[in-house]
């Protein structure tokens, strides 16, 4: 058993949570009773993972993908109502992590996806707002497209879409999981072969082509099972607490 304010206080120490602006609130976001025996992961906070969580008991619900986004309408109305009414009917606190979780060099989400496609030399780029969260590695052997394409669906479960921004086979690659599309400039300029990241644009198409890269979009969701995964087995070893992660799949 641990209490939550330890494990808050270490994940936002260890995920360095305070450097970052993000688009919703890390660390605890409903809060439930003060000690955890039991953790249940998982990418998003749905429904559908809060009773998962109820059905494993569980004392903390551990996401990336959390609540009260910039924007959001801010009453506790409809779908999001009934998910916190949930949450505190069953005493369950709720904790995500967003960017902190992506950047972490070792359990993050990027890190983590590196690891599973089995890439080497992976580093850490990024400016501006890609600052840490852009990372570069190369495969052991050149592939084509169609070949890296198989490889990508055979470690995420998920068929990519590929877009052909140039004819050369690919050896180095950069990424950023989820919707980082956006990123495909700084990629570019980093001399790689092919970009990856979970979502597309209609202009990634575009970018891609003129830039002179390959491009692939394996999902939001696919690339971004890793890192809450890898956090939350990091919990159960440093606090001696039981941890669950629960995929609810996505096709997005």
């Amino acid at each position: 058993m641990a209490k939550v304010s330890q494990i808050i206080t270490y994940c936002d120490e260890l995920l360095n949570s305070s450097d970052f602006k993000d688009y919703a609130p890390n660390g605890l976001q409903v809060e439930g009773k003060p000690n955890v025996e039991t953790i249940v992961t998982g990418v998003t906070a749905t429904q559908a993972l809060i009773d998962k969580a109820m059905a494993l008991n569980a004392d903390m619900l551990l996401v990336h993908h959390g609540y009260f986004w910039k924007g959001e309408d801010p009453r506790l109305l409809g779908m999001k109502g009934r998910r916190v009414k949930a949450l505190m009917q069953n005493d369950i606190n709720l904790v995500g992590y967003h960017l902190p979780l992506d950047a972490h060099p070792e359990l993050g989400n990027n890190a983590q996806l590196g690891k599973v496609l089995g890439l080497q030399n992976i580093q850490v780029q990024g400016q501006g707002h890609a600052k840490n969260l852009l990372f570069t590695g190369e495969l052991s052997e050149p592939l084509d497209a169609d070949r890296l394409s198989q490889h990508l669906a055979e470690c995420l479960q998920r068929e990519p879409l590929h877009i052909a921004g140039g004819e050369q086979t690919i050896k180095k690659l950069a990424w950023c999981t989820g919707g980082a599309q956006g990123f495909i400039d700084q990629a570019a300029e980093l001399g790689v072969d092919a970009y990856l990241s979970g979502e597309i644009s209609e202009k990634t198409t575009h970018e891609a082509r003129e830039c002179g890269i390959h491009y692939f979009a394996a999902g939001h969701h696919a690339t971004e099972r890793y890192g809450v995964l890898a956090l939350g087995e990091h919990l159960a070893e440093k606090f001696g607490v039981e941890c669950h992660f629960v995929d609810v799949d996505n096709p997005a």
